[in-house]
């Protein structure tokens, strides 16, 4: 049964052009060929980063966030307590008023006890700003790494063909990449969760089903245009949280600015009207339209909308920061317009100063 399955959904006629095969994409005239079975080297791949990660962020993320101030928070525990920590788990992490009162008969807590204990339970569930760092950390580190090696891979790249011969730099760029992602699919339990949590799996499946798609049917050279798109602008994103835990907001919102540009022009801009283009309108032209090349652009369309939702959350918080800027951009104006006597007295007044502003006290509390 398992056999005449995998005879039906591999059957030529649903990912190949009338009159082409998985004979053509046999090894020939010292001309090589991805083949489907390569696909399983990304697994072990993927238990490899897990590995490195561990390491990563133990001798590498943990020491980096010590020399930028970065510590561990040691939250406090909520108390052992079985019925409020069934109504959290089961029903909500916020009671209203009324739930409070109900759940003060319960326990016999009073409604400060009981709304101190789901405080101190919520904090309890938050990542630190270190976990957060190491993580960014180890992010920016390979999406870096592979916007360079995508570039190396892509030197002798001249047009977009079907049946092209592979190379050794497209094959480990494929295979690393696929770990890459398979990896953060297994330590998605353990990563920080965010607000677009189910968009992120969402994004990893298709990943994930693109990078092995276009591998088995040879859309080699696609493939890699999409990954390194994507590599282009992702280690921007994880630098500025870096800063952003570190409480460089300055450095932070430059280089988130950076980010939201490259993340328009590369996946607003370039992907839908030169990659899409090239895959939907391009091979039509030499083809009939088949199974595979439905599949595979309607993947593509899933990252297209995902990129649209992602922009839209992106600009926002970009003209947040512009906004931030503007004004203290005229508060710095208005700064420099002070006389020295009027510096004089703001020390008085409020204590000392640099460059005419107060100096406040800078242990404030971090936040994403």
């Amino acid at each position: 049964m398992i056999l005449g399955l995998s005879d039906w959904f591999w059957q030529e006629r649903l990912w190949f052009p009338k009159g082409l095969g998985w004979a053509d994409l046999e090894d020939r005239d010292g001309r090589v060929y991805a083949k489907a079975g390569d696909l399983w080297v990304a697994l072990p791949i993927a238990l490899a980063f897990l590995i490195i990660r561990q390491i990563f962020e133990r001798t590498v993320a943990t020491p980096l966030a010590s020399l930028l101030g970065i510590k561990d928070t040691v939250r406090l525990k909520a108390p052992h307590n079985p019925t409020l920590e069934s109504y959290f788990c089961n029903i909500t992490k916020t009671p209203t008023q009324t739930s409070v009162a109900s759940l003060c008969k319960k326990t016999g807590l009073s409604e400060r006890q009981v709304q101190r204990w789901f405080r101190r339970r919520r904090n309890q569930d938050r990542p630190s700003l270190l976990k957060k760092f190491r993580e960014a950390s180890w992010r920016f580190t390979f999406y870096l790494l592979a916007f360079i090696a995508g570039l190396a891979a892509l030197i002798d790249v001249n047009q977009f063909l079907l049946f092209q011969t592979l190379l050794p730099s497209q094959y480990w760029y494929y295979m690393i990449e696929l770990g890459f992602y398979c990896s953060l699919l297994f330590s998605v339990a353990s990563d920080v969760k965010r607000k677009d949590f189910k968009e992120q799996i969402v994004h990893h499946l298709a990943t994930i089903l693109l990078i092995s798609f276009s591998w088995c049917v040879n859309y080699i050279r696609a493939g890699t245009l999409i990954m390194l798109l994507h590599d282009s602008a992702d280690y921007f994103l994880e630098s500025a949280k870096m800063f952003n835990y570190a409480g460089w907001r300055n450095a932070c919102n430059y280089i988130f600015i950076v980010f939201a540009a490259i993340f328009i022009i590369t996946r607003l801009v370039i992907f839908p009207f030169r990659i899409i283009y090239c895959t939907w309108v391009y091979p039509v032209t030499i083809y009939e339209p088949f199974f595979g090349y439905y599949f595979f652009n309607g993947l593509l369309m899933v990252l297209q909308c995902l990129h649209i939702f992602w922009a839209i959350l992106i600009i926002r918080i970009a003209e947040k920061v512009d906004d931030e800027r503007s004004d203290k951009d005229e508060t710095d104006e208005s700064g420099e317009e002070e006389d020295e006597e009027g510096v004089k007295k703001d020390t008085k007044k409020n204590g000392p100063v640099q460059n005419g502003h107060t100096v406040h006290n800078n242990n404030h509390s971090k936040t994403e």
